[in-house]
C-alpha cells in the first residue's frame, strides 16, 4: 500500500476532488461574463494574471485525478527527493507529490502560491494529510519566491500556475534540473512559447503531450 491509497490521505483526496468537481467559474459573475476571446487573452497575459487569478481564489483549480496519479508515479519512479511546484492552489497536486516523497523516504517540496487564502487552505490540507513536514509553502509571486534558495538539484518541476509565466518559471529553475528530471505543465496549450521551447531538442528536452491537458517533458542535457 502507498501513502496515496491509505488513511488519512486517501479519504482527504476523495473529498477534495469531489469538491473540485462541484466548483465552477460560472459561479463568479465577473468570470461568467467573459467572452471566449477575453478568457483566452487573460489566460495568456503576462501582466493581468494577478487580478485574474485573484478572482479565482475560492476555486480549487485542481489537477485531474489522472494527473494527480501521474505526478505521484513520476516522482516515485524517479526516486525524487527535491520537487518544485508553481501554483499550490488548495494543495491537491501538492498532496500527491508530497506522498511520493514520503514513500521515497523523505525529501523537500517547495511550492509557491500568491493568494494568501489558498495558502491557508493548502496548509490545512497538508496538515490533515500528514505531509506538512515535507512541504515549504512560499507565499507571493513565484517570479520572486522561486528566484532564491532552491535546492542545488531538482528532480521534478510542476507548472500549474499562471500559464503565461511557464517559460519564466522554467528558466528560473532550469540550471538546477538534473538530467532525467521531469517537468509537468498543466494546461500548457495556453502557453505556446513554453511549448515551442520544450519541444525544441536544441533546448535540452524531450517533450510530448500527455492526455488532454498535460505537457510531459524530460530534461536531457
Amino acid at each position: 500500500m502507498t501513502t496515496l491509497a491509505t488513511t488519512p490521505l486517501a479519504p482527504l483526496l476523495d473529498r477534495l476532488f469531489k469538491e473540485a468537481d462541484a466548483a465552477s467559474p460560472a459561479t463568479i459573475p465577473a468570470l461568467a461574463a467573459l467572452s471566449a476571446d477575453e478568457h483566452q487573452r487573460l489566460m495568456r497575459s503576462k501582466t493581468d494574471y494577478i487580478d485574474f487569478y485573484g478572482q479565482l481564489k475560492d476555486l480549487p483549480l485542481a489537477v485531474s485525478r489522472e494527473t494527480g496519479v501521474l505526478l505521484y508515479m513520476l516522482a516515485r519512479s524517479g526516486g525524487a527527493r527535491t520537487i518544485v511546484e508553481f501554483g499550490t492552489s488548495f494543495g491537491i497536486s501538492t498532496l500527491h507529490l508530497a506522498a511520493a516523497l514520503r514513500d521515497n523516504g523523505g525529501g523537500r517540496l517547495i511550492t509557491s502560491e500568491f493568494e494568501s487564502s489558498k495558502v491557508v487552505r493548502a496548509r490545512e490540507h497538508l496538515t490533515a494529510g500528514g505531509l506538512i513536514d515535507l512541504v515549504e509553502i512560499r507565499e507571493g509571486d513565484a517570479l520572486q519566491t522561486l528566484r532564491v534558495d532552491l535546492p542545488d538539484t531538482i528532480d521534478l518541476l510542476l507548472l500549474d500556475g499562471a500559464k503565461a509565466l511557464y517559460p519564466e518559471i522554467l528558466h528560473l529553475v532550469e540550471s538546477r534540473l538534473r538530467p532525467g528530471a521531469f517537468i509537468v505543465a498543466d494546461n500548457a496549450d495556453y502557453s505556446p512559447d513554453y511549448l515551442a521551447y520544450v519541444r525544441s531538442p536544441a533546448n535540452g528536452y524531450m517533450s510530448i503531450p500527455f492526455g488532454e491537458d498535460v505537457e510531459l517533458s524530460m530534461r536531457i542535457g
